[in-house]
């Protein structure tokens, strides 16, 4: 199977420097347009933006702390992390919509105001703009790298696209008809969308740390490890796979003849090893129990399956 082209650390950390100095831009706009309309539309982009830079923040110290090598205390690495980050930026994006929700409802209660329209269209479509590239390149690369922190990021982004686009629409059917409640009718629907993404990264998030099973990574592993032992004349049980992150582990036992050396069984399971952590990108760790065909069905207590 033909490896795939894997992003490096340090392209994934320039696309997240890029994240965050957008955040800082974007917030900055997003304010100035809500202070000068008064839209609780525009306001409600603005807020996310607020929470998407804490966001984004939190996902560059943890990108670095994710590429940290294993030591003597986390033997296993750091790249955990990032479903840690996955599931903050689905946390905060989850705030950012009940924040939203709220400022809809209280301008509902208090009444509408638009102000500057022509401002606030401008300034918004930009910042929509400029997100829709950046969202689509951060979910380009993290599925590239297989980085959930970088694919959590990218979907954050394109909630403030969608946040941004029913902004638009809210303010062009203010301008047509002239009805100031389609402002806070946007806020709600826009608040509903972004609290349905975070629940989708929260949700994700707990399956990568609780090391919920990949059916599809699972079927790719199962398929060449059959043709791998169909070819070497053996045979395999109790396949485990899990990620953490960036790195596949997966484990299997394989069965040899009982005639077969020590050594002879060590070759022949270390060109299956490496067939398979060459398949599992970027980083595969595989490891194999060597087994006797005589103990082939003995369940040892301490395997859990």
């Amino acid at each position: 199977m033909q490896a795939r082209a894997v992003a490096g650390y340090e392209e994934q950390k320039r696309m997240m420097h890029f994240s965050l100095a957008a955040a800082v831009l974007l917030l900055g706009a997003k304010v100035t347009a809500a202070v000068l309309t008064g839209s609780s539309a525009i306001y409600s982009d603005a807020a996310e933006s607020v929470v998407h830079f804490l966001a984004v923040c939190f996902a560059v110290w943890a990108l670095r702390l994710a590429h940290k090598p294993a030591d003597e205390t986390h033997h296993f690495g750091h790249d955990k992390v990032a479903f840690l980050s996955a599931g903050f930026e689905g946390a905060m994006i989850s705030a950012a919509a009940l924040l939203i929700f709220y400022e809809a409802v209280r301008q509902i209660i208090i009444g509408v105001k638009i102000e500057n329209l022509g401002v606030g269209v401008a300034i918004t479509s930009a910042a929509a703009a400029i997100n829709l590239v950046l969202g689509l390149s951060l979910l380009a690369l993290g599925n590239r790298s297989g980085s959930p922190l970088l694919r959590a990021n990218g979907h954050h982004v394109l909630t403030d696209v969608w946040s941004s686009v029913a902004v638009l629409v809210a303010l062009g059917l203010y301008r047509f008809t002239g009805w100031v409640w389609w402002d806070p009718i946007a806020a709600i629907l826009a608040a509903m969308n972004i609290l349905r993404v975070g629940y989708r990264l929260i949700r994700e998030s707990l399956g990568g740390l609780l090391d919920e099973a990949d059916p599809a990574a699972e079927r790719r592993i199962r398929g060449l490890l059959d043709e791998q032992v169909e070819k070497a004349g053996l045979s395999y049980h109790n396949l485990r796979y899990r990620h953490s992150g960036r790195t596949h582990w997966v484990e299997f036992h394989l069965v040899f003849d009982d005639a077969l050396t020590v050594g002879e069984a060590h070759a022949a399971a270390t060109a299956i090893e490496s067939s398979v952590a060459a398949m599992l990108q970027p980083d595969g760790r595989v490891i194999s129990h060597l087994e006797p065909k005589s103990a082939e069905h003995k369940v040892e207590p301490w395997e859990g399956r």
